[in-house]
């Protein structure tokens, strides 16, 4: 039931960052992607700080200086910073499609560090997504751009936030864990504000946009830690590619872009992988039931 649970909540998380990177990209088109950053970030510390105080905790705990929490800052920024200018320069679905890399990175990390057992089947379902993802991405060719690095980047600095959020203290709610993760981001958007050079501008329906992005960044990261905390992280990690789907399909219905058929087969085959993952979970507990 763990897993299950931890499946259905990732499957959430990855519908709503889609949409807040739909967000994203269209407000860094008006504004600069740095002052996005550090808006989204201000906006996501404020609504969760709100929640931590409803909740009756503390918002700056002993645990914030544990190294899980450092290194889960650090992995937040690089994988924030660099997605975020990889979703800003590059199609949203390209972006999207090589973030699924994110699953091989953690269940590896997992196998290593956790002593997580992976079966041989699962491994196998996992490197058929994955098969899938670098048909999309096709290394190498037309559709590899230079600036889809930054994607790279952001992968696996997304790995190792989910490894450390994994790691943290058990005394950390999730709430707690959202504001350490979003106050991070306002220095990292006015950093990069300030590297760019650009002006400081402000564009009311990109102002709108960006809100529209912290609503659904709260409930996506929200959503992603309960994932990561409630199974285990080879079972629930492959349905981050899901996130892939929910990325297509705004590609094309909001920024025109057009698919080709590699991508929708490549698509398929993470949808098919992801699918026997949760069927095999399930029949596991049944099995040893029995």
């Amino acid at each position: 039931m763990d897993n299950t649970r931890g499946s259905l909540f990732m499957i959430l998380a990855m519908a709503a960052f889609a949409v807040e990177d739909m967000f994203i990209k269209a407000a860094s088109a008006n504004m600069p992607t740095g002052l996005v950053l550090a808006l989204f970030g201000l906006g996501g510390t404020l609504l969760f700080m709100l929640l931590t105080k409803q909740r009756g905790e503390q918002i700056i705990h002993p645990a914030l200086l544990s190294k899980p929490i450092l290194l889960r800052s650090l992995s937040e920024i690089t994988g924030r910073l660099f997605y975020t200018l990889a979703i800003t320069l590059t199609p949203l679905s390209s972006a999207s499609a090589i973030l699924q890399a994110t699953p091989l990175v953690v269940v590896m990390g997992a196998a290593l560090l956790f002593g997580e057992k992976v079966g041989i089947k699962r491994w196998l379902a996992i490197l058929v997504g994955f098969v899938g993802v670098l048909m999309i991405i096709r290394p190498g060719l037309e559709g590899f751009t230079p600036a889809s690095i930054f994607a790279v980047i952001g992968t696996l600095g997304f790995a190792g936030r989910d490894l450390a959020t994994r790691a943290a203290p058990p005394v950390l709610s999730n709430m707690q864990l959202g504001v350490y993760g979003f106050f991070v981001l306002m220095p990292t958007g006015f950093a990069l504000l300030l590297y760019s050079g650009e002006a400081i501008s402000f564009d009311p329906g990109a102002s709108m946009q960006i809100l529209g992005s912290i609503i659904f960044g709260v409930i996506a990261y929200n959503a992603l830690t309960i994932a990561m905390r409630a199974g285990d992280v080879s079972v629930v990690t492959p349905f981050r590619y899901t996130r892939l789907i929910f990325a297509l399909i705004l590609g094309i219905f909001v920024f025109g872009e057009r698919p080709d058929l590699m991508t929708l087969l490549g698509g398929t085959l993470i949808v098919i992988s992801g699918g026997y993952t949760l069927i095999k979970n399930r029949r596991a507990p049944r099995a040893k039931a029995a």
